[in-house]
């Protein structure tokens, strides 16, 4: 019986939900899905430029545990480039470092360590979604 997989920790949500082709039309059923280990993973390794072991200690898995998730990112993101298919940022099974929210109303995406936050900084909104609970579903 394998061992349970361990939550991956992730320091921020991705700023945008994902990426469309641009010139093909009617392709909605060929998404590539991105999960959000994944992304952090290209984040911290491509754009970043950590180490696999400095990355590895960021996201709280052994080295050869990012070396996989890396390289199935990799090969998820070839095959949208390849195959002109949609990448969509979701799922996986990661945590926040702190308490992430985004506001409906304004669109913006904000950071706090306290578990009550009411209003949006930036519009006062009461409109938020949680971001933790968002992406941990």
């Amino acid at each position: 019986m394998p061992r349970k997989k361990r939550v991956r920790r992730i320091q921020m949500p991705p700023v945008i939900k994902g990426m469309s082709v641009y010139g093909a039309r009617g392709r909605k059923s060929n998404e590539v899905i991105l999960h959000l280990e994944e992304y952090e993973a290209i984040r911290l390794l491509d754009y970043q430029n950590l180490t696999q072991e400095e990355a590895a200690v960021f996201m709280d898995v052994s080295r050869p545990t990012l070396t996989r998730i890396y390289e199935e990112a990799r090969n998820k993101v070839a095959t949208a480039f390849v195959e002109g298919r949609d990448l969509l940022f979701k799922g996986g099974d990661i945590y926040f470092d702190k308490n992430w929210y985004k506001c409906n109303s304004c669109q913006a995406s904000f950071s706090d360590y306290s578990d009550k936050i009411s209003n949006c900084p930036v519009c006062a909104s009461t409109d938020l979604i949680s971001l933790n609970e968002y992406y941990s579903k």
